[in-house]
């Protein structure tokens, strides 16, 4: 089992958090907390599946056996509730990828695609950079909790050249997770007006409090053939950069168009380390992950706790789920570029500034707290002095 308290050296492997802080800050000796991978080790069986691996010896061309796929439908199974068929998955090297064939394969340039805002950049991204015009349902925060403008939503959707709508469950920076009732409504939306939806469900393994995910595809049998879910072991057990992620695509057209683009790209199969890890994480990280989420729930109670006491201007979005804690500093009375000042030259700490979220973002910043207790006591200590 993995001890959550060791610090371990990250700086020197070439480590995109630790070691591009000059080139992305414009500071060496800040500390980052801003880019969603944990400093803690991935489970050992996830280590011990990948050294027996690299000691075979022989890298050569592999694909995602069906007992690969047997490990992410048990995992979907047991954690979520959740059953599909082997017949319906498909595999990425991550999410955003995945999101962006499934907007070449199911949507035509100039087409609308909802999202909603403040959401993970990428999300934006994917559809300006394939010629797609976003369309913004942004979301509601009232007393510290985020909810959706269904009327807005409704409205938004009516619009015949609204193709797709782009589905953050659970929501990342809030870490708010949708409930059934909420995603029904979603699902219906969607069907009454044709709009294709894509989930993105990547942090659905990390519950906190006791809330539970649900499936958007597994509401019901019409939500699953009218959408993709994606998913991936990368943030739940700190395997972003061995890249393997997976697709739930129930309706065989669409499995069909999807996997047309992704042979018109070249792609071939996963990194044969990724599909080691992603199969030893679903089949044996249970244990690992269920101590994760004790661990990070300790650290939002110290978050909450000492923000509460030392930084009473700003207010803690409480999350369901994540390791991300989104925090709300329009109070402060600043702009951007001074909070972003502040923060890296006084506090010598490096967050995720709100605006990459969308207009909706501005005021807040997002801080990654899957870390030792000790750095994140460090980095609220940064935070006073920034802000004192």
């Amino acid at each position: 089992m993995s001890d959550f308290d060791q610090v371990i050296k990250r700086k020197g492997t070439q480590s995109y958090k630790w070691d591009f802080t000059k080139e992305l800050f414009g500071h060496e000796d800040v500390l980052p907390m801003w880019v969603a991978d944990m400093d803690f080790k991935s489970p050992d069986a996830v280590i011990a599946a990948l050294k027996e691996r690299v000691e075979h010896g022989v890298y050569g061309y592999t694909g995602v056996a069906s007992k690969t796929k047997k490990s992410v439908q048990n995992w979907l199974k047991t954690r979520h509730g959740w059953e599909i068929s082997a017949d319906s998955l498909d595999f990425c090297s991550g999410v955003v990828e995945a999101m962006s064939i499934a907007i070449q394969a199911l949507t035509e340039e100039g087409d609308r695609i909802v999202i909603q805002p403040p959401v993970y950049k990428p999300f934006f991204d994917m559809v300006k950079y394939n010629k797609r015009i976003v369309v913004e349902n942004e979301l509601v925060l009232k007393d510290g909790r985020y909810s959706i403008d269904f009327e807005d939503l409704a409205e938004k959707l009516a619009d015949p050249s609204v193709k797709m709508l782009i589905l953050c469950n659970p929501q990342n920076p809030s870490g708010r997770v949708w409930t059934k009732e909420e995603l029904a409504k979603i699902g219906e939306l969607c069907l009454e007006n044709g709009v294709f939806v894509f989930s993105d469900e990547i942090h659905s393994d990390i519950l906190l409090f006791g809330n539970k995910h649900t499936p958007f595809a597994s509401i019901s049998e019409s939500f699953a053939q009218n959408s993709i879910t994606a998913i991936a072991p990368s943030k739940t057990f700190n395997l972003a950069g061995l890249q393997a992620s997976a697709v739930i695509i129930p309706d065989k057209k669409i499995l069909g168009k999807f996997k047309q683009v992704k042979r018109k790209q070249g792609h071939f199969s996963l990194n044969i380390f990724g599909i080691t890890a992603m199969e030893a994480a679903y089949n044996n990280g249970h244990e690992w992950l269920d101590s994760l989420l004790l661990y990070l729930e300790e650290n939002v109670k110290l978050v909450e706790q000492y923000i509460g006491e030392h930084l009473k201007t700003i207010n803690v979005i409480h999350p369901d789920s994540t390791y991300l804690i989104w925090l709300d500093c329009r109070s402060l009375n600043m702009t951007e570029q001074q909070l972003k000042k502040q923060l890296l030259e006084k506090g010598k700490l490096a967050l995720e500034l709100g605006s990459k979220y969308g207009k909706a973002g501005e005021g807040f910043v997002r801080m990654n707290i899957g870390c030792p207790r000790q750095m994140v006591l460090d980095g609220l200590k940064r935070l006073k002095t920034a802000l004192s």
